[in-house]
């Protein structure tokens, strides 16, 4: 793993061919714990092409000088991507209590 949030990918290739393709990603935390949003694709064998965005959060912790994942949430779908946004929106917008 790396050593600096900036170098963290969940980017993965095999015998030459990106399997999965990291499109973008944000850094939602960073320090002795990180926090990243990562939006890929993966390599459908079957139809020798990409299939659809997906999404992934991962949290990483740094020990010895080197990130290591401790979990992940994945996204299963734009439909529930679509959902949480509109959970996160509507309980940030509420005025505080």
């Amino acid at each position: 793993m790396a050593g600096d949030v900036n170098d963290l990918t969940i980017e993965y290739e095999e015998d030459g061919l990106v399997i999965v393709q990291e499109i973008d990603k944000v850094i939602l935390s960073k320090g002795a714990w990180a926090t990243i949003l990562y939006r890929y694709r993966q390599w459908d064998h079957r139809n020798g092409e990409y299939g659809q965005d997906l999404y992934t959060i991962r949290r990483y912790r740094k020990v010895s000088g080197k990130y290591t994942q401790q979990s992940k949430f994945n996204i299963s779908s734009k439909a529930q991507a679509v959902k949480l946004i509109e959970a996160l929106k509507k309980w940030t917008d509420e005025p505080a209590e």
